[in-house]
C-alpha cells in the first residue's frame, strides 16, 4: 500500500509521488521568535517530525525546513519593551524553541533559515513579482496583488469576493484594493531596516517562506506543513506570490494539523488557560506529552487534560514494561525457536498493521493501537514456560521500529534478578517484624519502581513483574 496524504488543496486522500524518487522536499512553518512557545505551537513540531520519521522509514531521504522568523512586529514590540536588540530576543526564543521541542523528541531540521538571514532573495523575489505587474510600490510599501493572480483562494476554497468581503485597509495603508497584501513595509522611525530599491524597510510575513523554501528546496516542493491556522492568509498568499513568481506549482502536498483545546476550551490567553510548552515539560515527561499528542490524529482537534495525560502516562508505562520485561526474559530463554511460526506470523502481521495505518495519512492513533496489539502479544508470550531469543527480539524489534516513528525512546534500566528480589523481600520481612515500616516500605516502593509488584497474603507475600495484564 502506498502512502496516501490528505491534500487540504484537493480536499482529498491522494497517493504520494514525489518530485524526485527517493527523495522528499518538506518545508514546516516555524514560530515567530518572540516568547516561548505554547503547547500549540508543539503541536506541528511533533506531527510533522512524525511524518518526516515515517517517510524516513519508507526509505526516502528528507530534506526537511523549519524556518525561524526572526524580525516581525511582535519581536520589535518585545525588544522595546525589554530595552534589548531585536536580535538579541530573537536569539533567545530560538534557543528556547529548539531546547523545548528537543525535549520532545523533534530531530534537528536539514536548514533552519532565518528570515534575516535570507534579505537578499526576499528582495529579488520581490523585485520580480513588481516586474511581472504582481506587485506594486507606494511610498515605501510594496503591495500583491491577489487579483492579479488567477486561483487565489484555491487552498482555504472560498472565491475571492468571499475573500474580499472581511478585508479592510488600516490606517496609514495605501493599498489599492484591501485584500493586497505586503510584500515590504517601510521603516519607522528607529526600527530595524535593511536597503532595498524601495527605501529602507523589512519583509512582509507572507514572502518570508516563499523565498526560504524556494532557496533550499527549489521552485516546486513536495510538502509545504503547518497549523490549520496559517492556511489563509499565510498559505494562501504564500501560492499566490510563489506560483506568480516561477509559473509553476509551489507545493503538491498542503497538510495542516489542527487546533489544540485546553479542558475543552479554545486556547487562549483572555481565558487564562494559555499552556507554555517550557511550563508542560517541567511538570511532565516529555516523552508522555509526545505520545499523547499523537494519540489523536493528526487532522482532528485534540484535547489537552491532566487527566488524559495522566492516561497517556499510563499507557506508555505498560509499553514500556512489556519491553523491560522481554529483555529480562532473555536470561532464561533459548536461542530456538521451539515452534514459534506462529509466533513469528503474529508480528509480520502487526508490522503490516502498523505500516497500513501510518500509510493512511498517518494515523498515528491507529499505529499506537497496533502498539497496544504488540504489548498484549509480548505479555502473552511471557506467559509461556519456554521462550524463545529469536521471537523476543523479532518482538522487540517491531515496538522499536514503531517507537522510533513515534519519536519515544526506551531507556532500559538494569532488571533486577529473582534472587536479588528475593533477598530483599526477606529484608521487608524482617523490617516488619521490628516494626520498621518505613523500611518497609522503602523497599515496596523500590521494587515498584523497578516494576515489580507485591501482594501481601496470609500465605506470605508473592511478587510478579508489572506488564503481563493483557
Amino acid at each position: 500500500m502506498a502512502i496516501t496524504i490528505y491534500n487540504t488543496l484537493t480536499q482529498e486522500k491522494e497517493a504520494f509521488k514525489p518530485l524526485e524518487d527517493g527523495k522528499v522536499r518538506m518545508y514546516v512553518c516555524g514560530p515567530t521568535v518572540y516568547n516561548y512557545i505554547h503547547i500549540g505551537n508543539a503541536r506541528p513540531a511533533i506531527v510533522f517530525d512524525t511524518v518526516r520519521r515515517y517517510l524516513e522509514y519508507s526509505g526516502y531521504q528528507v530534506d526537511y525546513v523549519l524556518n525561524f522568523t526572526d524580525v516581525d512586529d511582535k519581536i520589535i514590540k518585545a525588544a522595546n519593551e525589554l530595552n534589548e536588540q531585536v536580535e538579541d530576543v530573537a536569539n533567545r526564543f530560538i534557543d528556547a524553541y529548539l531546547d523545548d521541542i528537543g525535549a520532545l523528541g523533534v530531530k534537528k531540521a536539514t536548514y533552519n533559515p532565518r528570515v534575516t538571514e535570507t534579505m537578499d532573495d526576499i528582495i529579488s523575489f520581490i523585485a520580480t513579482l513588481i516586474d511581472k505587474g504582481y506587485a506594486y510600490e507606494v511610498d515605501g510599501d510594496v503591495y500583491f496583488k491577489p487579483r492579479s493572480f488567477d486561483g487565489y483562494g484555491k487552498l482555504s476554497h472560498q472565491s475571492i469576493d468571499e475573500l474580499r468581503t472581511g478585508a479592510r485597509i488600516q490606517v496609514g495603508e495605501k493599498k489599492e484594493d484591501p485584500l493586497d497584501f505586503a510584500l515590504w513595509k517601510k521603516a519607522k522611525d528607529g526600527e530595524i531596516a535593511w536597503d532595498s530599491p524601495w527605501g529602507e524597510g523589512r519583509p512582509g510575513w507572507h514572502i518570508e517562506c516563499s523565498a526560504m523554501a524556494g532557496k533550499y528546496l527549489g521552485e516546486t516542493i513536495d510538502i509545504h506543513a503547518g497549523g490549520q491556522d496559517l492556511t489563509f492568509p499565510h498559505h494562501e498568499n504564500e501560492i499566490a506570490q510563489s506560483e506568480a513568481m516561477t509559473g509553476e506549482p509551489f507545493s503538491h502536498y498542503w497538510m495542516h494539523n489542527g487546533y489544540i483545546n485546553i479542558d475543552n476550551e479554545k486556547m487562549s490567553k483572555s481565558l487564562g488557560n494559555f499552556v507554555l510548552t517550557k511550563d508542560i515539560i517541567a511538570k511532565h515527561d516529555p516523552q508522555v506529552i509526545r505520545f499523547f499528542m499523537l494519540s489523536v490524529h493528526y487532522r482532528n482537534p485534540i484535547n489537552f487534560t491532566e487527566e488524559l495525560l495522566q492516561g497517556a502516562k499510563s499507557s506508555l508505562d505498560r509499553i514500556k514494561n512489556a519491553y523491560t520485561n522481554l529483555e529480562h526474559r532473555k536470561q532464561t530463554s533459548t536461542n530456538l525457536d521451539n515452534a514459534s511460526d506462529q509466533w513469528f506470523e503474529t508480528i509480520n502481521q502487526l508490522n503490516s498493521q502498523f505500516e497500513e495505518a501510518m500509510d493512511d495519512d498517518f494515523n498515528t492513533a491507529n499505529a499506537i493501537s497496533v502498539l497496544f496489539e504488540m504489548t498484549k502479544e509480548a505479555n502473552l508470550y511471557l506467559e509461556e514456560k519456554h521462550t524463545s531469543v529469536n521471537v523476543i527480539n523479532a518482538l522487540q524489534d517491531s515496538m522499536e521500529s514503531v517507537l522510533d516513528v513515534l519519536g519515544v525512546q526506551i531507556e532500559l534500566e538494569e532488571a533486577l534478578l529473582d534472587e536479588e528480589i528475593e533477598a530483599l523481600l526477606k529484608e521487608r520481612v524482617e523490617a516488619r517484624k521490628k516494626r520498621d515500616f518505613n523500611r518497609a516500605d522503602e523497599i515496596r516502593d523500590n521494587l515498584k519502581e523497578k516494576n515489580i509488584i507485591l501482594e501481601d497474603t496470609p500465605q506470605g507475600t508473592r511478587w510478579k513483574r508489572a506488564g503481563h495484564e493483557s
